[in-house]
């Protein structure tokens, strides 16, 4: 058993969803069926879909903080401080700010602020004088986590982790690392999309054929079924607070799961297309640093986005890890209902499966009317939630463009 300084744990959680702002919120529409994919219009490219968040970034920014910001920086403040507040972490008197870090996982940052940008001076003739000066602080990659701790105060270490798909499991790998590596005491950490506000991604998602389309926006994102025809663009965050346990245990937190586990690896075969070899790989990886085996493993939350090739890929390597003595072990996805949140995507997706702890029921995979037999796997849990006799380890899947995967394994806390 490892010592209570090395084991690290998750105390808080701070999300903005398209189906949800808290936790609580979005576990039941999971729970629920409930889509929060809507129509979309983007200018340049036109009509789409997308993932669209509500919250109220008033809550913790001023009104010209969030002129003068970015979409990414405002949802990582709030995903930040509604974690805080979800812990009961106080940083005036809890942990030190320059022992306080930030690490957010991103897929790309300030293609949203160089495109608006271009359009503003695109009204006066293409006259720079019109381009902003905040266009810098805005477009740097740091920003999203730099503009945590302006907000915040906060003087420890920040930065962005760009990982493509895999963002936002790799943001909070890099929180518990830096925890074990002492540099810092408390990690602020998880992933963040603005995706949605950028015409490009949409523009380049549909010139690959990968842009899904439907007659229903919320039938729009649908993996594994055999009628699926792309991703779904979205925007989001979920930051976690991460702790020693013997800190956390102190001040008496509540604890959602410890961090078992995690790998990252990189296919090196193909900038767009999956290995499943080598995710394959990442996936045994982590659950063998996390001290178990394949059927340990009660839910696995997959990657699949709902292009043809990816979810078959996945499958795949998922069928190459868990065999026939991984009875008790469950897939599910959570894009059916929120789409790609990219750089947030693993750090959400994660975040709706935390709760089976408690209440021992997998959310399931919406949208499967006709299940492609090639991403058929025992115990796909569709369309309805299911209730298993327990819940211990959960494998987060996230797997990303230029051949970056990153699998983390939380596994219950057990004193």
């Amino acid at each position: 058993m490892k010592d209570d300084k090395e084991r690290i744990v998750i105390t808080g959680v701070g999300l903005t969803a398209p189906n949800g702002n808290t936790l609580g919120e979005f576990r039941a529409n999971l729970l629920n069926g409930v889509s929060g994919i809507v129509p979309y219009n983007i200018r340049y490219f036109g009509d789409t879909f997308a993932g669209l968040c509500t919250y109220d970034a008033t809550k913790y920014q001023k009104r010209k903080e969030i002129r003068i910001g970015t979409r990414a920086g405002s949802i990582s403040i709030y995903c930040v401080c509604e974690a805080l507040a979800d812990a009961g972490v106080d940083l005036e008197k809890d942990y030190a700010k320059d022992r306080t870090g930030v690490f957010v996982g991103i897929t790309e940052h300030g293609n949203v602020e160089t495109e608006g940008q271009v359009y503003e001076i695109s009204q006066y003739n293409y006259d720079t004088k019109y381009w902003s000066h905040y266009h810098n602080p805005r477009s740097v990659a740091n920003n999203p986590a730099g503009e945590v701790t302006v907000n915040l105060g906060i003087t420890g270490p920040h930065y962005t982790i760009g990982a493509a798909c895999a963002a936002g499991n790799l943001g909070i790998v890099q929180g518990v690392q830096q925890i074990l590596l002492g540099e810092v005491d408390v990690a602020l950490a998880g992933g963040v999309s603005e995706s949605p506000h950028t015409f490009g991604i949409f523009a380049a998602f549909a010139s690959q054929t990968a842009l899904a389309h439907h007659e229903d926006a919320t039938k729009a994102s649908r993996p594994f079924d055999r009628d699926r025809n792309g991703i779904v663009i979205s925007e989001g965050g979920a930051m976690y607070v991460l702790e020693r346990l013997d800190r956390a245990k102190a001040r008496g937190a509540k604890i959602y799961g410890e961090i078992a586990g995690w790998c990252y690896n990189s296919d090196a075969s193909d900038m767009v297309l999956p290995n499943p070899e080598r995710q394959a790989e990442c996936i045994s990886r982590a659950i063998a640093r996390a001290g178990l085996q394949p059927k340990d493993i009660h839910i696995v939350n997959t990657h699949a986005t709902g292009t043809p090739a990816g979810d078959i890929k996945e499958c795949e390597a998922l069928r190459n890890v868990f065999d026939e003595m991984c009875t008790e072990t469950y897939f599910n996805n959570t894009k059916s209902y929120i789409g790609h949140c990219m750089g947030a995507a693993a750090a959400l997706e994660l975040a709706g499966n935390l709760p089976a702890f408690d209440d021992k029921i997998v959310h399931p995979t919406i949208n499967v009317d006709n299940l492609d037999p090639s991403c058929a796997l025992r115990n796909l849990v569709c369309n309805k939630p299911v209730k298993v006799e327990k819940v211990d380890s959960i494998l987060n899947n996230s797997f990303g463009m230029m051949g970056i995967n990153c699998v983390l394994v939380v596994s219950r806390y057990r004193p």
